[in-house]
């Protein structure tokens, strides 16, 4: 008899995107002529920039010469790439290209990193936050049982709400080991100023915890704003105690072609049952080297394009069209008398529902009434209940559309302010 991880069972029922999908294509089933539009998941329309295409072409025909062929590369990552995002997004931060480690996207090594740490460890995770983070800890049994809010018992919630601007507190209960921070966060659009990462730094290194920071979104950061920091490493004492996320999926359009990196100083240490102190970097190290084979060649020659002169321009246009679309949204939103939050520093808005009702009721009357897609704020976690998700992924026309057809429904009074 194989035996199975009834961890996967307590699990909240189809993973939230799927379920989406799901209730969409049953919609599509009943109205196979129904015109309808996604700004439910985050992903992206732009095609990739000219220069990683170029970059990715000029590799395809080096795999072509049996003196140029590339079989299995560096699971790390090739030293060019390594090499150019120390340089280009790390200058002056003390992080160096072999603290680098390249993967098939963020989502993978969010989920992967907790493998490389005890199942002892209590985790810290913000709510509303991306579904990713908690389902892989309850995979591996460290959430502990699920209570009939919806929480897990072993688990710290942070609550972002609008009281504390979507902005994770320090807790005041039990001590923490992990600490997840997503800046600017998803699904809220929210971003953590320098003084809220200073907090938990200095939280983390009172405690010995570790903080795994996602900063995906990094590059939707105004950059005339300089509260917002890019990196968690541009505050002090952040190489003791952080591991950074970034991917170059929203960034460069690569959710097709799958590449980003986690970043993990080689000062950020981990304490083993004997006691001693462990370089997590190695951990990991391990981890990788183990369980994967590294990203295409192909596709590492397009991620490091990007950083050309050429792929910077290309690359600021694609994000300037994103967030000309997440101006779009929130304004219409607003005229149509509805409270968001979000689209600022962020490709998200998060939609507070009209009259309170539940975020899974509005997805429902968005589908049913205009042919619009969102993503349910409960799926994000039990402080999500209450919004709903909108993303700035989409083509503007059809953006802009969508846009008009939530403000046509708030003006035939089906749904009110």
């Amino acid at each position: 008899m194989a035996w199975i991880n009834d961890n996967y069972r307590k699990l909240p029922g189809n993973y939230l995107f799927a379920e989406i999908a799901h209730r969409v294509a049953a919609y599509r089933e009943r109205h196979p002529s129904a015109d309808i539009i996604s700004l439910g998941i985050g992903d992206v329309t732009r095609p990739l920039p000219m220069a990683a295409i170029r970059a990715m072409h000029e590799a395809v025909d080096e795999m072509s010469r049996a003196e140029t062929f590339r079989g299995y590369g560096p699971e790390q990552g090739y030293p060019f790439l390594r090499k150019a995002i120390a340089e280009a997004s790390y200058e002056g931060l003390g992080i160096e290209p072999d603290e680098i480690f390249v993967s098939d996207g963020s989502k993978s090594d969010c989920g992967n990193i907790q493998e490389i740490f005890g199942i002892r460890n209590r985790v810290a995770i913000a709510d509303p936050v991306y579904p990713v983070y908690l389902d892989t800890n309850i995979m591996a049994g460290r959430a502990g049982r699920p209570q009939a809010d919806g929480r897990f018992d072993c688990v710290t919630y942070l609550p972002c709400t609008e009281e504390n601007g979507f902005t994770p507190q320090i807790p005041t209960g039990p001590y923490v080991d992990l600490i997840y921070l997503c800046s600017p966060n998803n699904p809220t659009g929210a971003a953590m100023t320098r003084e809220d990462l200073a907090e938990w730094i200095d939280f983390a290194r009172e405690r010995q915890a570790v903080i795994l920071f996602d900063a995906a979104y990094e590059a939707y950061i105004k950059k005339d704003d300089p509260s917002i920091p890019h990196s968690i490493y541009e505050i002090e004492g952040a190489r003791e105690v952080a591991i950074e996320f970034r991917s170059f999926s929203k960034t460069a359009g690569f959710t097709g072609t799958r590449c980003g990196y986690t970043v993990l100083p080689k000062t950020v240490m981990g304490r083993a049952k004997d006691g001693s102190l462990i370089p997590l970097h190695s951990l990991w190290n391990r981890r990788h080297t183990t369980k994967f084979n590294g990203v295409p060649y192909i596709v590492q020659r397009g991620a490091a394009a990007i950083y050309t002169e050429e792929g910077r321009q290309q690359v600021d246009a694609a994000i300037g069209y994103y967030r000309e679309n997440a101006r779009v949204i929130l304004a219409g939103l607003k005229d149509a008398g509805w409270t968001a939050y979000g689209g600022i520093h962020s490709p998200y808005i998060w939609l507070k529902t009209p009259g309170g009702i539940p975020s899974w009721e509005l997805f429902g009357t968005l589908l049913e009434e205009a042919q619009v897609v969102g993503t349910p704020g409960a799926g994000f976690g039990p402080c999500g209940e209450g919004y709903l998700r909108l993303t700035a992924f989409g083509d503007q026309t059809r953006t802009a559309e969508a846009i008009e057809r939530i403000k046509d429904l708030a003006g035939r009074g089906i749904l009110g302010a």
